[in-house]
This record gives structure tokens, sequence and C-alpha cells, in this order.
């Protein structure tokens, strides 16, 4: 717990407080205390009460390109937690409020936002070399002697207090399972509304996923619940089929165990391919397979995954005159501040299925176990206790 007591005792004032803070590439996370400033205008400090690890944190923290290694930072972008206070300027978000982080944040007023084409956003869009706030381009984190401590998408929930602005803050209802509402803040979102938001699966139509992580199974689950007739996953852990029956895959395709390429083998399965597929891995190679997995004419490849390698994508501009489609998706299509609450009521109200997302549950001391385990591709999401 903080050390300064409680909401009413720390408003307005530094919190000092447990993060855990990388200090290098690769670099074990290291667990100690650190000052968080007060919230300015339109900005939001709030509790962290659960956050989760995605292979978006692992990329930074790993820190493989230049753009990443900025360090010492407080990484994590998945969580809950409650308002503790809030800057000049906030009127819909009060102390106390139960709310998740969003890295890729809704300000309202921009011509993006106001857009019904995106839900990007001209200020608080998702951005990966942000490292600072936007009010005054400084930190509001620091050690104990003032070195400053930079910021991670938005967000950086790995720490019991964060600073967030206003735009990239979503209040939701009370009532909600705490635990399950980390998933709102990237893997189930970016997923599920990829399925329902940028492909629009249809009723009894084809779907192929690569890459059968949290992401990939959320797509499942999206497609299921849009009553699709056939979910292909592809994954190379034969372990992952067992959890992507419980979304609703019918069919599984391990590509180590294939004497062609998988996309040959869609096709023998499907006759000319799926409707819909989604590349949830990072890999181009993987994209080229998704893509030439659907079907000429119509077929829609979804891109999900991060890419960080600097290759470009393997594909002829003639292989488009088949009329298949690429498009990419942000969140999942979502508009986080406007959309992300009726999200939250759906699952609460059973339309879609968070269980078996959440595969493993650790304080969060033991943050570098809980590393390990997705990296070993043993977790979907583990849950971190702060």
């Amino acid at each position: 717990m903080c050390s300064s007591g409680t909401y009413d005792e720390t408003a307005g004032k530094v919190i000092s407080c447990k993060a855990a803070v990388v200090w290098g590439p690769g670099q074990p996370f290291i667990i100690e205390q650190i000052q968080v400033d007060p919230p300015q205008k339109m900005e939001i400090r709030v509790k962290i009460l659960y956050t989760s690890i995605c292979h978006t944190d692992l990329n930074y923290w790993k820190g493989e390109n230049e753009s990443q290694q900025v360090f010492p930072r407080i990484l994590g972008h998945e969580a809950i937690g409650i308002v503790e206070s809030v800057g000049e300027g906030v009127v819909d978000i009060k102390e106390g409020d139960h709310v998740v982080p969003i890295f890729n944040g809704e300000c309202g007023h921009c011509v993006y936002c106001k857009s019904e084409k995106t839900n990007l956003c001209e200020g608080f869009r998702v951005a990966p070399f942000k490292t600072v706030m936007e009010n005054d381009r400084k930190t509001r984190f620091s050690t104990r002697d003032g070195q400053p401590i930079y910021h991670f998408l938005n967000t950086s929930t790995f720490s019991e207090y964060t600073v967030l602005d206003w735009a990239c803050v979503v209040k939701i209802d009370p009532e909600a399972p705490l635990k399950q509402m980390t998933l709102l803040s990237c893997g189930v979102s970016t997923g599920l509304g990829a399925a329902w938001n940028t492909a629009n699966v249809q009723a009894g139509s084809t779907v192929a996923i690569f890459g059968l992580g949290a992401v990939g199974l959320a797509v499942a689950e999206g497609a299921r619940s849009r009553r699709a007739s056939r979910i292909i996953g592809v994954d190379i852990n034969p372990d992952k089929f067992v959890k992507g029956q419980a979304k609703g895959v019918t069919d599984f395709i391990n590509p180590k165990d294939l004497d062609k390429s998988v996309h040959e083998k869609i096709m023998e399965m499907t006759g000319k391919g799926v409707d819909y597929s989604f590349e949830c891995a990072g890999n181009v190679d993987v994209l080229r397979e998704a893509f030439l997995s659907t079907h000429d004419g119509w077929g829609l490849t979804v891109i999900l995954g991060i890419h960080a390698t600097p290759r470009m994508l393997p594909l002829h501009p003639m292989d488009f005159f088949e009329g298949r489609k690429i498009v990419a998706s942000v969140f999942g299509d979502f508009k986080g501040k406007t959309q992300l609450p009726q999200f939250a009521r759906d699952s609460m109200r059973g339309v879609v299925n968070l269980d078996g997302f959440i595969t493993h549950e650790l304080p969060f001391d033991q943050i570098n176990e809980a590393i390990q385990l997705l990296v070993d591709g043993k977790s979907l999401r583990c849950l971190l206790n702060l």
C-alpha cells in the first residue's frame, strides 16, 4: 500500500509507492520505491489493483531495436484500478471510480475522434515512442533521488500508482468483475474488436487465426459469438488447441506437422480459402500465409501482430488484383472512452465469455516469474495483484 495513507491525505501530493522498473534491455524488473507526482490539468492518478503482461510489454522489455531502448522505464498497459485523484478540468471521472487505462486514447474533440472512420485520436493515439506526459513533456515518475523514470504506451501500469491523460482512462461499471476487466485494456478488446469491428465477421463465414495467444483466442471468441461456421486455429504450440476449442476453434493446424505450406492446407480444407484471416504472430512470413489462405474475390486479412523487425510486407502488388484485401486493426477499432463501457456491460451479460484468458495469478513482486511464463508460452495472461 501507499505509504501516504488515504486518498484524502494523498490528493495533490507526491506519492511514494512500489513499481517494477526496467533499467536496460532484457534486464530483470526491479521492484523499488518510486515517487509519483500529482496529476496536472486533464490528468488522472490511479491506484492500480491488478495488471497483466502482454507480448508488447515483452518487446519493449527486450529493447530489440533502438526506438524501444528508453530507460529507466515503467512498462505495463493492461490493468484496472481506482481513481485516487484528478487534475484540473476533469469532470466526468472522480475519486473512487473504477477505471481501465487504454493505450489508444480518445479525446472526443479532434477531427479523428469525431470521425466514424477511425478510432485513432490526434493527440492521444497509441504512441510507442512517447515517453512523457502531454502537458509539459515531462514524466510523473522519478526515483527517490529525483531521476526521471519514463512512461510507456500512455499507461505504465507496472506501478502501484500511475498518472494518465484523461483521454486514456475509461470509467466502467463498479459491479464489473475487477480481474476480468484488466483484459479490456488491450488483448481481448484488440482481438474481439478485430472480429466484430474491423472484419465484421458474418454468421456462417469461415475464419483462420494465425497465433493462438490471448489476442488470437479473443478473435476466436469474437468469431464464435458472431456464429462463424468454421474457425481454424494455427499455432506451433499443440497445447493451444485445447484452449482454442474452449473459445470456438473448430480445427487446429500445427505448421510443424505439415509437408506443405499452411495456406495450401487451408485451401485443401476449405476449397477456396477462408473469408477472414487474422495474423496475430508479428511475423511477416506468417502474414503472407494468412493473406494467401483467404478466398479470392473477397478474402480479408487483418493484421494484429506487432512487427518489430524492419522487414517489409512479403507481398507483390499484383497479389491484390485477385480481390483479397489486407488491413491492420488498432485496439480492435474500438473507440475506448465511448465504446468500451458497453463492451464491459456485454461481458457482464454473457454476450462474450472472458473465462479462461487469465491462466495464472501472482503477487506483483513476482513479475519476473510472470514474464517467464509468457516467454515460455505457458500463460495467456498472468494477473499481478498489487
